[in-house]
């Protein structure tokens, strides 16, 4: 039994999806400034390249996921 609050299968994936995606953009663009540093000796300390890969199979994945729970009904 679901109920009119609750979120179905699909909106799960869609939601973890959604936030994976996010995670990539973010990741893409902090590694991006990391490259292009102008201190070359400020490497920090975040792995950006590994979390890049990571949050991009997660959601391709789970939109994956999403769409094929969406279109099956």
């Amino acid at each position: 039994m679901t109920f009119d609050w609750q979120i179905g299968d699909w909106q799960f994936w869609a939601l973890t999806g959604g936030f994976a995606a996010s995670l990539v953009l973010l990741s893409y663009w902090a590694d991006h400034r990391r490259v292009r540093r102008t201190v070359p000796d400020a490497v920090g300390w975040m792995p950006w390249t590994g979390l890049y890969f990571v949050s991009l199979m997660v959601a391709c994945v789970s939109l994956g996921i999403a769409a094929r729970v969406w279109f099956k009904g």
